[in-house]
């Protein structure tokens, strides 16, 4: 058996295939009309060009499977198919250069802002902590209204497929909706749906059930999994493990190991490591890759591990282990849209390094996020990426969106969405 490298096609369990290793992880992109939700042509003209980069699949940021569970008022949001016109574009654009497109379905629950939506829901009424009221405390769900939730879950998966999208994901890390159902510190339920371990991870195995039964075996359906939470009582690595077998048997096809929430924002990790770190520590630079081997060993699940690697080398390495079988970029692919292609034919050995610091360290992960947004922004607009783009300018303008109410101005982003919008 040949040892996989960054140029390896991958099958996967549904019978369709990845032509390469590397993907761009998701990103929230917040490009899409504030008011309807639908994709606009700047969010496609973003897509248009990642699909050129080389990266064999593109994870887009979170589509929002319900109004009431938008994360940033720029989500895009599908319940039906009044935007298939618009969607079909999207996937058409990206896959005219060569990528898959694969649709993340995502519902915020109380990670959900105060001012998008006034009362958010959650499996139990435990509300978010810190964030200057950002957030309303949550309330909980009825088993009617989850199974509902359900339904909405498989409903835009459907709309995905006849768009044309090659796929689907399910963001179950970060804190999201299906992250709450996961967290025995989140959900305090007694019924069907939380009391133990298997009764918690019932929302997110009914949710992939009912995609696949809508999609059919031969769609890809992925799911994002946080290896934990790292918080006190909340979901465990062992948890993450015994969640992985079961996606195993309910036939996902792609698992991405991710990490943390808003409150713990462990996906976020530590920023970009300078050049001199990056042949000396692949540790580091993958930075929750010991997760992904304990769930290796568990699971023959095709795993996408995406988290710090910058390295060519690094990834390689990781890939010839056999720990992981995708290795995911994210912050690199807004500011070296086409570094992927520049690692697939050796013409780079590592991504190009920026520095988004300030000194005021309390300030820099919002100036991170915002600038690595500003770098989509102006993909959006069809100008090339600006390595020399001001930090503190890119700050400014993401501070005046977060004043601006939903459909003035551009597209705006919640308070925490700063935390995991700077996530890989």
């Amino acid at each position: 058996m040949s040892v996989p490298n960054l140029a390896s096609l991958l099958s996967l369990p549904s019978g369709d295939y990845l032509p390469n290793r590397i993907a761009k992880a998701a990103m929230s992109e917040v490009l899409a009309d504030p008011v309807t939700g639908a994709p606009t042509d700047d969010l496609i003209r973003v897509y248009e060009r990642w699909g050129r980069s080389g990266a064999g699949l593109l994870i887009s940021g979170h589509v929002i499977v319900d109004p009431e569970g938008r994360g940033e008022p720029g989500n895009v949001v599908v319940t039906d198919d009044r935007h298939l016109a618009a969607l079909t574009r999207w996937a058409a654009a990206t896959h005219a250069g060569g990528a898959r497109l694969w649709m993340q379905l995502n519902h915020a629950g109380r990670q959900s802002p105060r001012r998008l939506t006034r009362v958010p829901v959650s499996p139990s009424d435990v509300g978010l902590r810190g964030f200057a009221g950002a957030f309303a405390r949550p309330r909980a769900l009825t088993s009617s209204e989850i199974e509902a939730i359900i339904a909405r879950f498989a409903t835009t998966a459907t709309v995905a497929k006849a768009a044309g999208f090659a796929g689907v994901q399910v963001h179950g890390a970060h804190g999201y909706l299906v992250s709450q159902f996961l967290s025995p510190r989140l959900n305090l339920r007694d019924d069907a749906w939380g009391g133990d371990a298997e009764r918690r991870a019932r929302f997110l195995l009914e949710v992939v059930r009912a995609i696949r039964s809508a999609v059919g075996p031969r769609f890809p359906v992925g799911v994002k999994l946080n290896s934990a939470d790292f918080q006190r009582g909340a979901f465990t690595i062992e948890e993450s493990m015994t969640v992985a077998r079961s996606l195993e048997a309910a036939g996902v096809d792609l698992l991405e190991i991710s990490g943390g929430n808003y409150e713990s924002p462990a996906m976020a990790g530590a920023g970009e490591l300078p050049a001199e770190q990056r042949d000396t520590s692949r540790e580091r630079e993958a930075y929750v890759l010991d997760y992904a081997r304990r769930i290796r060993a568990v699971t023959r699940l095709p795993l996408m591990l995406t988290g710090g690697m910058r390295s060519r080398a690094t990834m390689e390495r990781v890939l010839a282990e056999g720990a992981v079988d995708v290795i995911g970029l994210a912050r690199p692919m807004t500011h070296a849209p086409e570094l992927p292609r520049a690692l697939l034919d050796g013409t780079a050995e590592a991504a190009p390094v920026v520095q988004v610091r300030s000194a005021v360290k309390r300030i820099d992960d919002a100036l991170q996020v915002f600038w690595f947004q500003e770098q989509i922004h102006r993909m959006g607009r069809g100008l090339d990426p600006d390595p020399a783009l001001s930090r503190y300018g890119a700050l400014w303008r993401g501070i005046r969106t977060l004043v601006l109410p939903p459909g003035k101005g551009k597209a705006a982003v919640s308070p925490a969405a700063a935390t995991v919008q700077a996530a890989a």
